[in-house]
């Protein structure tokens, strides 16, 4: 299981007490700005690293009209706009009007056959 990091979230995002959903607020909550926050970009990373070998993990995302899922590269800079693409050390899917990307510069439009409803 992934659990998210709370001191990693940016003020807007809000977590489950379980630490593993999490959705946006209209408002920033007043939280401690720490190494860790991200202050710019809405992300939260997970409590759980790696930097070599083989992971499956899932993500339910039914039900929802948009999201950004991926993984990036521990010592990104978190105090500023994040250019999601491979060579910037960050690597993500979204679905955003109801169309799917590969993030990238430029994005890389996805072609599915459903919606989807859960990733891994």
């Amino acid at each position: 299981d992934v659990t998210l990091d709370p001191d990693s979230a940016h003020p807007k995002l809000i977590l489950s007490p379980d630490g593993k959903q999490v959705r946006c607020g209209d408002t920033e909550q007043n939280l401690t700005d720490t190494p860790q926050r991200f202050t710019v970009d809405r992300a939260v990373v997970g409590n759980q690293s790696f930097s070599s070998g083989r992971f499956y993990y899932e993500v339910q995302v039914r039900g929802k009209i948009r999201w950004i899922l991926g993984v990036m590269r521990e010592n990104i800079n978190r105090k500023k706009w994040i250019i999601e693409s491979p060579q910037n050390g960050v690597w993500t899917v979204e679905l955003d009007n109801n169309q799917y990307y590969a993030r990238d510069d430029p994005c890389v439009p996805l072609t599915v056959r459903e919606k989807v409803e859960k990733l891994g």
